[in-house]
């Protein structure tokens, strides 16, 4: 089985009987230490942790197959990081949430990434130990839930991490996840 096909399976088995509302996402206490970040602009997790490619490919691979996503370069951050754009023909119910463009968030080079979610559930993410707000998130209320999501380590992290993307992108597009 591929890293893909069980984390979809975990993936799944999380979003059954849930919708993009924040208070019905309850995420698991994370259990590895919190990274340092930077506090100013580039906004970036700080530490060496690198990027694993097989949960990277999989969590592009996952992104990808969001209907109207295209994934490619950034349009906010910096290179080598890898845009989830949304399509024109996908209406946004959040556009004050995207920084730039239609781009709802990104994924660096180390594995970390830049995600607008819902600002309850970036308070519970932040309070799970998955997630960071973003320097922006105060200047600006529509980016009250912009938070650096770290890099996932393991298949378990991984299937948490995509189910906040996709929170992200169900967030940004106002469409109730998939039951």
């Amino acid at each position: 089985m591929t890293t893909l096909s069980r984390v979809s399976a975990a993936v799944l088995s999380v979003f059954i009987g849930t919708s993009a509302a924040a208070d019905d996402i309850t995420l698991p206490t994370r259990d590895a230490e919190r990274p340092q970040t930077t506090s100013g602009i580039p906004h970036v997790q700080l530490g060496g942790i690198k990027a694993d490619p097989d949960l990277s490919d999989a969590l592009l691979e996952s992104v990808g197959n969001l209907p109207g996503v295209k994934l490619g370069a950034t349009r906010v951050s910096l290179p080598g990081a890898v845009g989830f754009q949304i399509s024109s023909d996908i209406d946004l119910a959040n556009p004050d949430a995207i920084v730039g463009g239609r781009e709802f968030a990104h994924l660096h080079p180390d594995g970390s990434l830049h995600a607008s979610l819902d600002p309850e559930l970036a308070r519970a993410a932040v309070l799970a130990g998955w997630a960071t707000p973003h320097p922006w998130a105060t200047q600006r209320e529509s980016l009250a839930g912009f938070v650096l999501i770290y890099t996932p380590q393991t298949e378990e992290e991984l299937a948490v991490v995509i189910r906040l993307v996709q929170a992200s992108y169900f967030y940004v597009t106002g469409q109730a996840a998939p039951n």
